[in-house]
């Protein structure tokens, strides 16, 4: 099946929500409708959201504000979702990249907003050789993070 095939998309959500179902499960978790509402928004946003706008995206039709952002800690803490920092007090919730893939951010000095910015494969090479020099002095890297600062386009 192509990978840009509607039914594409369709499978990997599924595939998402079974992961994110087992996730749980070993956690002692529930898949209850307002996490699976909340995993669903993150899923479709493509972006790092704060907890308003992961409110305004579910528009009041499956999560009441204190059940999300309990659930959003729940998330992270069994590893289906991660706090993005953008360096402001809003936190931001992505999907955890190893639902997602590896990526990193650009930030907004201005609106605070946060946009997935993947960078070629050369760059990750270079990283991983940084990471071995760190090793080298006796530094274990357990992940990486480049996040680009500046001005968004409704911003400039």
């Amino acid at each position: 099946m192509a990978a840009d095939h509607p039914d594409a998309h369709e499978g990997a959500i599924d595939d998402l929500h079974v992961t994110v179902g087992r996730r749980l499960r070993v956690a002692g978790m529930r898949y209850s409708r307002s996490r699976y509402a909340v995993v669903e928004v993150m899923a479709g946003a493509g972006r790092p959201l704060t907890l308003p706008e992961i409110l305004a995206v579910d528009a009041g039709r499956r999560l009441a504000q204190s059940s999300a952002y309990r659930n959003l800690g729940e998330l992270v803490d069994v590893g289906v979702a991660r706090r993005v920092d953008a360096g402001d007090d809003r936190s931001r919730f992505e999907l955890h990249e190893s639902l997602t893939g590896h990526h990193h951010h650009l930030v907004c000095d201005s609106c605070g907003r946060v946009e997935d910015f993947h960078v070629p494969d050369e760059f990750e090479k270079q990283v991983a050789a940084l990471v071995e020099v760190a090793a080298e002095g006796g530094f274990r890297v357990d992940a990486h993070r480049f996040d680009m600062l500046g001005r968004c386009t409704e911003c400039r």
